[in-house]
């Protein structure tokens, strides 16, 4: 490897975020296998991270914030030592670009790694926030600056990719798309045939505005069909009408509890923030052998392209047609649910995607 060593800069602690766990973080292992040295900076610790999306915790948010910032100050006198810095997302979540700027003036080389596209500022994510704090965390003028003045930029969609090839001074940009370890997620039990369906759903409160755009068409469903809404998450939900269970989660449980479902769904609206995701729910219900439902909209057609693994859908009557034939048809669901596992070994594995980062952080 030529890279020989590595400073990740992130914003969240290690193993738990599903935006870094499920995308650059599984290859840190890879990383160090190949002979270089990985050290990881998180700018919040486990302290921060339980309750930065909760209201309230004023006094824990600040202290938490103030240990942040302390650790990007020992960044700041250690970074020289390091090959290349991997940065994702940004170096400090308030303010101006000061610390952006400090942090590529010292970096020997950077690689920004760009999630969404967070460079346009506010969406439907952000501003049905009520924290915000949160809402401070999505300033575009850093990643605008990051992508602009990075040696090499990591996008999440192809959309992306090419705004961030435009903006780079560097002209160099490229998308990988997210991935998942397909030994971890898999299905683990034979989904039984007389069951009550279960259709789920995974995701943090940052998406929970996605769910209240189907609500109404869950409830249609429910009039239907007789089966359970199952919501993963780290948040309470309650949605009249439908037969509900919210499961919080719990790294510990994940794949059990996604097992739990027949089902799973994505749905997202058709907005500019919406091009730069990669699909990555989507990608972790294939991996776990689940038949998806999922908007017609950004990149949720490339994963269609390579099998039939579900469908996908634009308005509420789709979605209803979809579900409902899904719910209905058994044999069908094992079908599409088994086409969708092959499609993310092959093209959305750990394994298949390795190479790529590889080829980023040997790249001159």
């Amino acid at each position: 490897m030529r890279t020989k060593s590595i400073l990740v800069i992130c914003p969240f602690p290690e193993g738990i975020a599903p935006a870094q766990r499920l995308k650059y973080e599984q290859y840190i292992e890879l990383w160090r296998a190949a002979g270089a040295t990985v050290d990881v900076s998180p700018f919040m610790d486990m302290d921060l991270f339980a309750v930065v999306w909760k209201k309230g915790h004023y006094s824990a948010k600040i202290w938490g914030t103030l240990k942040g910032y302390a650790r990007r100050l020992r960044d700041v006198f250690r970074i020289r030592r390091y090959d290349t810095v991997y940065l994702f997302l940004w170096v400090t979540p308030i303010g101006t670009t000061l610390w952006e700027r400090l942090f590529r003036a010292l970096s020997r080389r950077l690689v920004y790694d760009i999630d969404d596209n967070v460079h346009l500022g506010q969406s439907l994510e952000t501003t049905h926030n009520p924290n915000p704090f949160l809402r401070f965390l999505k300033n575009p003028g850093k990643p605008l600056f990051l992508m602009r003045e990075a040696d090499y930029v990591v996008a999440s969609s192809p959309f992306l990719e090419a705004d961030a090839r435009a903006i780079n001074r560097h002209g160099r940009a490229l998308y990988i798309t997210s991935s998942v370890d397909t030994d971890h997620f898999r299905p683990r039990v034979q989904r039984p045939y007389n069951a009550k369906v279960v259709v789920g759903w995974t995701g943090t409160f940052s998406s929970r505005p996605f769910l209240d755009m189907i609500a109404p068409m869950l409830a249609e469903l429910s009039r239907r069909r007789d089966f359970e809404f199952r919501i993963v998450g780290n948040f309470d939900y309650a949605m009249d009408g439908v037969d509900l269970k919210v499961v919080q989660f719990s790294k510990a449980t994940e794949i059990a509890d996604l097992d739990a479902f027949d089902i799973g769904i994505y749905p997202l609206p058709d907005d500019p923030w919406v091009y730069g995701k990669s699909g990555l729910k989507a990608i972790v219900y294939m991996a776990m052998g689940l038949p998806v439902v999922a908007s017609h909209v950004g990149t949720t057609p490339l994963l269609f392209e390579h099998g039939d693994i579900g469908s996908m859908v634009k308005t509420d009557a789709e979605w209803l047609d979809a579900l409902t034939a899904l719910i209905d048809d058994a044999e069908a669901r094992q079908r599409k649910g088994a086409n969708a596992r092959a499609v993310a070994v092959a093209h959305y594995s750990r394994d298949a995607v390795a190479a790529t980062y590889q080829a980023i952080l040997d790249a001159d």
